[in-house]
């Protein structure tokens, strides 16, 4: 028989804060965390705006225990941060009877925000010859004063899997300990697949999510000349706008989201309380372009199809869906087809929102955070909204919860996670019955 895998803990930090409840109330409310850059000076980019997260201190989250990841770069700590979180969510702080070889990590974890300053340091000095002048690249040159200037562990800190490192570190996590960076699918595909290591047996317990930071200038010049970002400098609140005609892109945003996934019958000798159960789990590729979804929506329809497949229910069961949704073109375009496909007749009846509309896309930790909202729309009756609808697109004609959120019973909700390179993913998450 099949082990049965639940949720026992949640924990975010997000452009709206780092608390579950009143960030689902103001997910609930339309508000945006998006607004002007101020991490570095964007000024002059195409894109001044962002979402990002603000007045995070690592010590209001795990007290003196922080100075054990001193030097942790920003995304390890927001992990940290959803981590503690969940950690205490799941009754697991003060739990002692924990075999630390059966808790694993599994996490969709991003590159660390890079540190430009020693790097145009060396390089400059590389080029510099004794009389000042600049010229080719001296390698020793370079090497003596990289040696000076850079810090061994903010380069440590740029390896995707460190994020797991330090959780592994502050919660005696000794089983697997696995990331996976498949862009903007990676937290998603992390879960997933923490779903699949439970149930081999591999594991108990799982801390699975995602962390994410690219507002740096790399990550926003990467995505301002992929012509990916919106350029709605003069209203970031209403940049990001899925599935609205006048869409011009995504917004970036930053954050963590992390789950505790646990063996239902390890979580009831326990006494633990169950949030919901992931039932469902779908991963393709395109195999198409690196960054171009293909125009049939193959990947898409695939992924939702075996995720509600490997869950024993069928498209009519589905009473939410969780978005992609990032607001660019392509995206919306293609999965409204692909929720289309799957759902048939049907799909105009089941409500479709992105929260990307008010967080922004946390690229890497985005599946995650959208999952838990998942977990809480259930939990309440009622679904966040598609904020800053106000022109329908002919190419996206579904129920995208416009601007204001709604009640509505739901059982089992589907999110989807869709990442260049053509990396689909998809989960099931229902509500929990004995």
């Amino acid at each position: 028989m099949q082990r049965r895998v639940v949720i026992t803990g949640m924990g975010w930090v997000t452009p709206l804060g780092c608390d579950i409840e009143s960030v689902w109330q103001r997910l609930l409310a339309g508000e945006s965390g998006i607004a002007p850059t101020t991490l570095f000076d964007a000024s002059t980019y195409p894109t001044t705006f962002s979402a990002e997260v603000k007045s995070f201190d690592l010590k209001d989250h795990l007290g003196p225990d922080a100075s054990l990841h001193d030097g942790a770069s920003r995304n390890s700590k927001f992990a940290l941060g959803a981590a503690a979180m969940a950690w205490r969510d799941a009754q697991l702080a003060n739990f002692t009877a924990l075999n630390p070889t059966r808790v694993g990590v599994y996490l969709g974890g991003g590159e660390g925000p890079l540190n430009f300053d020693p790097f145009a340091t060396a390089a400059i000095a590389g080029c510099r010859d004794e009389s000042g002048e600049i010229g080719e690249l001296d390698t020793v040159r370079w090497a003596k004063t990289a040696l000076e200037v850079l810090n061994a562990q903010h380069e440590l800190e740029q390896e995707p899997n460190i994020c797991g490192a330090h959780l592994a570190v502050q919660f005696n996590a000794a089983g697997p300990n696995i990331n996976t960076l498949t862009a903007c699918a990676a937290s998603t595909q992390a879960i997933g697949e923490a779903l699949r290591v439970i149930r081999y047996g591999d594991a108990d317990v799982m801390i699975s999510g995602g962390t994410h930071s690219m507002i740096h200038p790399l990550g926003v010049t990467g995505f301002n000349r992929l012509t990916a970002l919106s350029t709605r400098n003069d209203s970031p609140k209403t940049a990001s706008r899925p599935f609205d005609r006048s869409r011009d892109g995504f917004v970036l945003g930053e954050g963590a989201g992390i789950l505790i996934l646990e063996e239902l019958e390890h979580a009831r000798e326990r006494g633990a309380s169950v949030l919901a159960e992931v039932v469902g789990y779908g991963s393709t590729a395109d195999a198409f372009r690196i960054t171009d979804i293909h125009e049939d929506a193959r990947g898409g329809i695939g992924a939702m199809t075996r995720a509600i497949q490997s869950a024993n229910l069928s498209p009519s069961d589905i009473g939410y869906v969780s978005a992609h949704g990032t607001s660019t073109e392509e995206n919306d375009k293609t999965e409204t087809l692909a929720i289309r496909a799957v759902f048939g007749e049907r799909a105009k009846d089941v409500p479709v929102s992105s929260i990307k509309s008010m967080m922004g896309h946390l690229i890497a930790a985005a599946g995650a955070v959208e999952l838990i909202t998942c977990v809480l729309a259930i939990r309440d009756g009622v679904v966040p909204p598609t904020i800053n609808y106000t022109t329908p697109d002919p190419n996206c004609d579904l129920d995208y919860v416009p601007n204001k959120s709604r009640k509505t019973n739901i059982q089992v909700a589907l999110s989807n996670s869709f990442g260049f390179g053509g990396q689909n993913d998809t989960l099931v998450v229902r509500a929990f019955e004995n």
